[in-house]
């Protein structure tokens, strides 16, 4: 079974660009890796009236008039102009000396604000550079090292991703680590963020009985199901669940019932009022339920994660979403190939998919007993039947680490 490892390192948009691109590839060759294979992509801003980075490029650079293209990635989308090697450019394929994008990078953002820039590194050691065709449209999951630097409301924003494929045995109880060329180009990267593990369909569409169902993994990227059966059962299972949702939340007895929500709710939430920490919270209830809990625990902002392992080594999880003064549930359990999915509200009378006002610190508190209420339901019955329909995936499998 091939599975990605999707790492994701923290990225300052404080260090140069240009540092980071020479970092990386001088990664490659003292790796023994020699020369990457770079893809690139320089683009302007969609809309017009807007300095042109690409005309400023190519004055400094005009031998790479060759890689201009304003072709449209998908149909009725307008394509910006761009400077780049990819599958829609003229010149695609074609490599440029690296000083030239190293200089190109040394101008950014002030000789060259361009409004998206990409720059993809890859060699064989990381696996094929398209691991499956579900994933073509997806950079995330292109084998190789992604650098990404991007123009937004706030500033520019950078990212830096791997992509390594490893062949995995399902009956084994760890993964097998990547090539030792790529552990040491990934320990130049920076610090790891987290490394979510992919796993990837390998079979055909005649083989699948109808079209493979998709999986979106915790980055949003959507893969074609490693295991399409178990995957349609999830389905079935989260679809009946949301049907009866209400019945469901009955049967969890929630402890506290909240305002409904609307004005009165948000009235009583007003700016100055706030949570704390919220963490604290979620630790002394979730933790004798089995679940360890990620997130901020300073001012009481931002999401947090709890999670825990079934004896069948699947991955149950509540996640929130919002903060510091709203908030969003959802309850999920991740297997090889599937993810069942379940948002639940804060109280009985609440609303599935809508943020909730926190308020103050006596609100949370109740906030979170009556989620775990719902979580308490949801492990005696949703959780077990999902195991029964599915069974056990590999020790190894877990979809965020």
């Amino acid at each position: 079974m091939r599975v990605a490892l999707l790492t994701t390192f923290a990225a300052s948009r404080k260090e140069p660009l240009a540092e980071v691109l020479q970092r990386v590839h001088q990664a490659f060759s003292g790796a023994g890796l020699g020369e990457p294979t770079i893809r690139f992509n320089f683009g302007d801003a969609p809309l017009p009236g807007r300095v042109s980075s690409v005309d400023r490029a190519l004055r400094r650079h005009p031998e790479l008039e060759r890689f201009v293209t304003s072709a449209a990635p998908m149909p009725r989308i307008p394509g910006a102009r761009r400077i780049s090697n990819g599958p829609l450019s003229p010149a695609a394929g074609e490599a440029v000396p690296f000083a030239t994008l190293h200089a190109i990078a040394s101008g950014v953002p002030r000789s060259f604000p361009f409004h998206n820039i990409a720059l993809h590194f890859h060699s064989a050691e990381f696996g094929e550079l398209i691991p499956a065709a579900e994933a073509a449209h997806s950079a995330e999951m292109m084998a190789g090292i992604l650098m990404l630097d991007n123009w937004w409301v706030n500033g520019r924003n950078r990212s830096l991703s791997a992509c390594t494929l490893v062949d995995a045995d399902p009956a084994s109880r760890k993964l097998p680590p990547p090539p030792a060329a790529v552990t040491a180009v990934l320990a130049q990267c920076g610090k790891v963020r987290r490394t979510v593990q992919a796993p990837l369909w390998s079979g055909t569409r005649e083989a699948a009985a109808g079209p493979v169902p998709g999986v979106r993994m915790p980055m949003g990227v959507m893969i074609a199901s490693a295991n399409p059966e178990a995957a349609r059962a999830v389905q079935a299972i989260t679809a009946d669940y949301r049907a009866r949702l209400q019945e469901i939340v009955e049967r969890a007895a929630m402890p506290h019932l909240l305002q409904a929500p609307g004005a009165e709710a948000y009235r009583d939430a007003a700016f100055d009022v706030t949570a704390g920490p919220m963490k604290p919270a979620l630790d002394r209830v979730f933790k004798p339920m089995g679940y360890a809990c990620r997130g901020e625990s300073g001012s009481g902002s931002g999401s947090f994660t709890l999670r825990r392992r079934t004896a069948g080594n699947l991955t149950v999880e509540l996640r929130l979403d919002g903060g510091p003064r709203t908030i969003l549930a959802m309850f999920r359990v991740w297997g090889l190939g599937f993810k069942g999915l379940l948002s639940i509200p804060v109280s009985a009378n609440g609303i599935v998919h809508a943020q909730y006002p926190i308020g103050d610190a006596s609100r949370w508190q109740k906030i979170v007993e009556n989620l775990a209420a719902m979580v308490r339901e949801l492990d005696r019955s949703l959780v077990p039947e999902i195991e029964r329909a599915v069974g056990p995936s590999p020790e190894w499998y877990q979809p965020e680490g």
